[in-house]
């Protein structure tokens, strides 16, 4: 039983890096623009999409897919962005309402493209198991945590020292007066979305690459990625990482011990007693100004 347990932690703690990925650019573009971006979810799954077209009809790794996916993922981010930009009243409610519409034309045009048929990779490469002691898992789950974790290294090293990056962080403490310093907002939340977008390429190519995917799938990324960043604590981007691996090991012990029926439940669960205990997330600051 010690085994099954440690070995559930463990792929719990793969699981959490790609989820981690997803919540980043979800939480990246809350904290710019106050908005919850419901349509990331399929931006991720879009991405996941491309690299099935790219292995099944060019013969190649899935991985190979991830230029093509930056450019058409960040392209349609770009898009979400300037519709939503356009919106000047009652920004935060009418943006939840056009992204969780754009999100249900994304899934449907992935529904007419793809159909609704269940696809995972068929790269023996990736799907071979790699050991570690009594560890295990496939190549892909661990080739996978490892570019989340070198990503978010470089998106925590783009926030704290590059111009755009403090633009960013400038921009999500204080709109009005970052542009005082000379920081274009507007020009801040763009590059926003296009870092979201780009984390939501490597989290979609990722995704194909250990599991399945289906035109569904949008929706649940989108709530996992909300939960995380609610237990993170809304603005607290360091926290997302601990606040994805929490999940992913509750949820990989809640299959190991009781039922996969209960996975997504179990989210939840947690998700509203942190809510209850701790309104502000795990890591959120108790109260804001600006």
């Amino acid at each position: 039983m010690s085994d099954l347990i440690l070995q559930s932690l463990y792929s719990g703690l793969l699981a959490g890096g790609s989820y981690a990925l997803i919540a980043l650019g979800l939480a990246l573009v809350f904290g710019t623009m106050k908005i919850i971006n419901l349509a990331h979810g399929d931006l991720v799954l879009l991405a996941a999409y491309i690299a099935y077209v790219v292995e099944t009809k060019l013969n190649a790794n899935p991985m190979v897919a991830i230029p093509l996916a930056l450019v058409i993922v960040c392209i349609t981010a770009v898009i979400v962005y300037f519709l939503v930009s356009r919106i000047e009243k009652d920004r935060e409610l009418n943006s939840l309402i056009l992204t969780y519409g754009l999100g249900i034309i994304l899934t449907n045009a992935m529904l007419l493209i793809w159909a609704a048929d269940i696809h995972s990779t068929s790269s023996a490469w990736l799907q071979e198991a790699l050991v570690v002691g009594p560890l295990f898992s496939m190549r892909s789950e661990l080739i996978s945590f490892v570019v989340s974790m070198v990503l978010m290294g470089a998106l925590w090293w783009w926030l704290s020292k590059s111009w755009y990056g403090r633009a960013v962080r400038a921009v999500s403490s204080n709109r009005d007066a970052s542009k005082l310093m000379g920081v274009n907002p507007k020009r801040t939340e763009l590059i926003s979305f296009v870092v979201a977008g780009v984390l939501a390429s490597f989290a979609g190519v990722a995704i194909y690459s250990y599991g399945v995917i289906q035109p569904a799938l949008g929706g649940s990324l989108t709530v996992k990625a909300f939960i995380i960043t609610v237990l993170a604590g809304i603005g607290s981007i360091p926290g997302v990482l601990i606040g994805a691996v929490l999940l992913g090991i509750v949820e990989a012990l809640t299959v190991t011990l009781y039922s996969s029926a209960l996975q997504e439940l179990t989210g939840m669960v947690l998700f509203l007693l942190v809510l209850y205990v701790l309104p502000n997330g795990l890591f959120g600051a108790k109260g804001r100004r600006g």
